[in-house]
């Protein structure tokens, strides 16, 4: 687990070693235990590192020959990988060093045959072109961002890592920005930021000579519904994917925990880890001190029952109000989604014990979780409709881009329309808010997150599996449901559930005055937004659409003061969106 960055140029070129390293101390964040470099005439490479598997002999950049390789992941089946590739000279015990040889084999579809999560920058220098190949995995559990400049293709596992070179303004896309406080993420392609692009989940990019050329595409879901599966096949089917999954996504050289926040999906997760049998599981789960709904109560019984080594930790409002900039300073690539709050302070807490931790991403996508899927199933006529029709701001504060934030929420065809909906999630909300906040919040602290339950077997299943055993009555997740009741002692996974709430409209209703000027003054509205839209909007920050319109202004005042104005983050939210 690392960050990685680097440029390919353009004839007439040559890699500015004072780019480099400012690169290379944008990522220090990422991979606090090592440095690497590697230069030719037209290309660099930059990688920091994270020591997670060989962590003597596993440095990079990875190199055989006239081909290097840097890499952010795992490769979960790097043995088998090996045994295929015997004749191969491996150098190290990297996990990461296997698809350097499977490159020449199979070139920009190298990454079909890869089990895991990775970013990955491989240059080729062995022909007549320089040829770098940017490959992010199916899901995009790990990012990767390159741009275009006058000199040829920058690449970096993080937006900021670009910035910080200079050749790139701090501007922002307006589209973008509406679309950020609509949904609460960008969609797409493009970032908010002008020139800065995402390398799509699943996505291989070819740069020849600093010029891009071409791209392939490895789908995450693919195939067609089994509808001949029971439900105890599936269940079997289940078993065996998900005890694998867990079993790969526990190797490591460090010690590893993971997050439980009482739900099905990371209750799946904690008891495939406690079968496999390797010491009590460390698991960490965020409450509040306030009144807020959580499930802190139910995660101590599953832990006690599971056997786990569990730690509660309790969340104030003070640390909120003390902390918040740092967390939407680790968020460039901006989400305004306000579970950032208990996963960046539960990464922090961990990494006093672990540099691993494990969640449950990917189970409502994949099996049928969220209601809007349930909604998105009825006909018209009993209420059914599309999710993302309606925006947090709409009816409240008027955006200067209308209904053009929706482009990118259109969901395409598939068999049934609980299928085009998981599909358009597993597209934009999936990678560009549920596993850019994971990503962020972790490796803020140095570690590495890793998500058991998106992984190739597990989602072939979930394809293949009719709607039924997705969503039965007012029951979403079925099949994991039916997992969870029988393999969970104690697990009432068919209860009506309890929920998890951050409790910011609360918090921003207390404050609403002080917050609702300081916002309104701030440059992210200056001449966009009527200040006494704004202030009015604090004050009734307790209602329920007023809670999320509130918190995504607030969100995006300290984040434009800190990514645009490149503005401290050192004092709290006050003197932040004060100086």
């Amino acid at each position: 687990m690392c960050g990685i960055a680097g440029i390919a140029c353009l004839p007439g070129h040559k890699p500015d070693p004072v780019i480099l390293k400012l690169m290379a101390q944008a990522l220090r964040h990422r991979g606090p235990d090592g440095e690497g470099f590697y230069e030719t005439g037209s290309a660099a490479l930059v990688h920091r590192r994270l020591s997670i598997v060989d962590l003597d002999g596993g440095a990079q950049p990875l190199i055989q020959g006239s081909t290097a390789l840097v890499a952010n992941g795992e490769i979960y089946n790097d043995p088998a990988l090996r045994q295929r590739l015997a004749d191969a000279p491996f150098k190290t015990g990297s996990d990461c060093e296997s698809p350097l040889f499977l490159w020449p084999l199979d070139d920009t579809q190298y990454t079909f045959e890869l089990r895991g999560m990775y970013a990955i920058a491989l240059l080729d220098e062995s022909g007549p072109q320089t040829v770098l190949a940017l490959s992010r995995d199916p899901f995009g559990i790990k990012p990767l961002y390159y741009a275009q400049v006058s000199s040829g293709v920058i690449f970096a596992s993080e937006p900021q890592v670009l910035l910080a070179t200079n050749l790139l303004p701090r501007a922002i896309r307006p589209v973008a920005r509406d679309q950020l406080l609509q949904a609460q993420f960008v969609a797409g392609r493009e970032t908010i930021y002008p020139g800065i692009m995402r390398v799509l989940p699943g996505e291989t990019l070819r740069v020849v000579n600093g010029a891009l050329e071409r791209a392939t595409k490895r789908p995450a879901i693919h195939g067609r519904i089994d509808k001949g599966l029971t439900e105890e096949t599936a269940l079997a089917r289940l078993d065996a994917a998900l005890m694998d999954s867990v079993q790969v996504h526990e190797r490591a050289d460090v010690p590893f925990g993971m997050f439980l926040s009482g739900g099905i999906d990371s209750s799946a997760v904690l008891a495939a880890m406690t079968r496999l049998g390797n010491g009590a599981p460390l698991a960490w789960t965020a409450r509040f001190d306030t009144g807020a709904v959580d499930e802190s109560a139910q995660a101590a019984e599953l832990a006690r029952n599971m056997g786990a080594q569990h730690q509660i930790l309790t969340v104030s409002e003070a640390m909120v109000w003390r902390h918040l900039p740092q967390i939407v300073a680790c968020l460039d690539d901006p989400v305004a989604d306000y579970a950032i709050i208990p996963s960046w302070f539960l990464a922090r807490e961990a990494r006093k014990d672990v540099t691993v931790i494990l969640s449950g991403e990917g189970g409502d996508e994949l099996f049928g979780g969220y209601g809007r899927y349930r909604r998105a199933m009825r006909p018209w006529w009993r209420g059914g409709r599309l999710p993302w029709r309606r925006g947090m701001m709409d009816g409240i504060c008027p955006l200067e881009t209308g209904k053009a934030w929706r482009a990118d929420f259109a969901p395409q065809f598939e068999e049934t329309r609980l299928r085009a909906v998981q599909a358009l999630d597993l597209r934009e909300w999936l990678p560009n808010d549920l596993l850019i906040k994971l990503d962020r919040c972790l490796m803020a602290h140095a570690i590495e997150g890793r998500t058991p339950l998106l992984d190739p077997a597990l989602s072939a299943l979930a394809w293949s599996l009719p709607d039924a055993l997705k969503v039965q009555g007012k029951h979403g997740k079925y099949l994991l449901r039916r997992w969870v009741e029988k393999n969970v002692p104690g697990a009432t996974p068919f209860a009506p559930k309890q929920g998890f709430t951050v409790p910011v409209g609360e918090w921003i209703a207390a404050q609403g005055a002080r917050l609702g000027a300081l916002v309104a003054n701030s440059a992210a509205f200056r001449g966009r937004m009527a200040p006494e839209t704004i202030k009015a909007l604090f004050t009734r920050a307790a209602g329920r659409r007023e809670r999320h319109a509130a918190w995504a202004l607030l969100f995006y005042a300290l984040w434009h003061r800190i990514h645009i104005e490149n503005g401290s983050f050192e004092g709290d939210v006050f003197e932040t969106l004060a100086a």
